[in-house]
């Protein structure tokens, strides 16, 4: 019998490598003969650098850089050198956990951190960068990272802007010859299980602009300047495309690499299927077992299980989907193409005991569940 593991992390609880290595334990001690494959998962968020090079032999580089108030932090990403791969997630340099709540300013947070680390991926020989898009503090449309990359943004009278989308309101030139000129020779691909255009009531600034804190006022401020920014754009490089899926991730960041950098831009967890060779370790596989902290109708809307789920439709495997909390709703999963939900945790279980004792847990589930097959 052979067996993947593709778990996502089980958050605050274990990484999808430990979470993986849980699910090993219960199949050996259940199935000892049986065959396991481990491939750690991720969706494009918080995990994805760990998924990605825990599942190709990468490294994890820390880099200097500034946070979205250009402060000074530390962020890291992933590289495999076999692959000339950089994996980022954004919100290692420009995300809302990095600014506290009384803090955080929408209208001048960049994005220039995340540019500082795609320059170090340059340094270290990247020639494709997997951008994970998710969870970002800022909403200026990528112009912090593409500073970073040596774009210049001036107004009428010439002088550069300051960070943040509010300016983009005065912007009058955008100036792209100072462009890294390595970015040419480099693919960049977006995972971001966000659809929203740059622009409008379904936009970056009025969905998800709120949650960085803005107040209805910023909102508009915002929603003026990135107009603003796109029509800029439009006379810049002749091409502006506001309306394009995903265009509104992580406050426009998804618009600015589409536009600037050629990025494409795809669901997070096809993506990250796709880096980490899912569907070929799939092959001949009886069982699939994957997972995450949480479970519920929503995960049929990208989540990693989901995925896992769809990938392994085609090519046969039955599929297990293990969760700290598996929601009554989460039955709708069962329709399609789940054959088992187990929640690895009894009802009652105080949070902080479940996040503790979750990678036993998982391992006594796993067990349980490979003794039934």
């Amino acid at each position: 019998m052979k067996i993947v593991l593709a778990a996502d992390s089980f958050k605050e609880s274990m990484t999808a490598s430990q979470a993986v290595a849980a699910m090993r334990e219960g199949v050996r001690l259940a199935l000892p003969e049986a065959e396991c494959v481990g491939v750690p998962m991720a969706d494009g968020g918080e995990g994805t650098v760990d998924a990605v090079v825990d599942a190709l032999g990468g490294e994890r580089i820390t880099v200097d850089v500034a946070d979205p108030l250009g402060r000074p932090t530390r962020a890291r990403y992933g590289y495999v050198a076999a692959r000339r791969l950089a994996v980022i997630e954004m919100a290692s340099a420009s995300g809302l956990e990095l600014v506290a709540p009384a803090d955080r300013d929408v209208l001048r947070a960049s994005t220039f951190g995340v540019g500082q680390l795609i320059v170090s991926a340059l340094d270290h020989g990247a020639t494709e960068l997997l951008i994970g898009i998710g969870g970002s503090a800022t909403n200026d449309a990528g112009v912090g990272m593409l500073t970073a990359l040596g774009a210049t943004f001036t107004d009428t009278e010439g002088a550069a802007l300051p960070p943040g989308g509010a300016a983009l309101a005065h912007l009058h030139r955008i100036d792209v010859s100072g462009l890294d000129r390595r970015l040419a020779d480099v693919r960049v691909q977006i995972a971001s299980d966000v659809t929203a255009p740059l622009l409008g009531t379904g936009g970056a600034s009025a969905v998800f602009g709120p949650q960085k804190g803005a107040g209805p006022a910023d909102v508009e401020i915002l929603e003026a300047a990135l107009s603003r920014f796109v029509a800029v754009t439009e006379a810049a490089l002749g091409h502006a495309r506001p309306d394009r899926p995903g265009a509104g991730a992580a406050g426009g960041l998804g618009f600015g690499l589409m536009e600037f950098l050629a990025a494409e831009c795809d669901p997070g967890v096809e993506v990250i299927a796709h880096t980490v060779g899912l569907e070929q370790a799939l092959t001949g596989a009886d069982w699939v077992f994957t997972g995450e902290g949480s479970v519920d109708a929503q995960t049929l809307l990208g989540k990693t299980p989901f995925g896992v789920a769809q990938v392994a439709a085609r090519t046969g495997a039955r599929v297990v989907i293990f969760a700290g909390r598996v929601a009554p709703d989460a039955d709708v999963l069962l329709e399609h193409g789940v054959a088992k939900l187990i929640a690895i945790t009894s009802p009652g279980t105080p949070l902080e005991q479940a996040l503790r004792d979750g990678p036993a847990a998982l391992t006594r589930a796993a067990a349980e569940v490979c003794r039934t097959l």
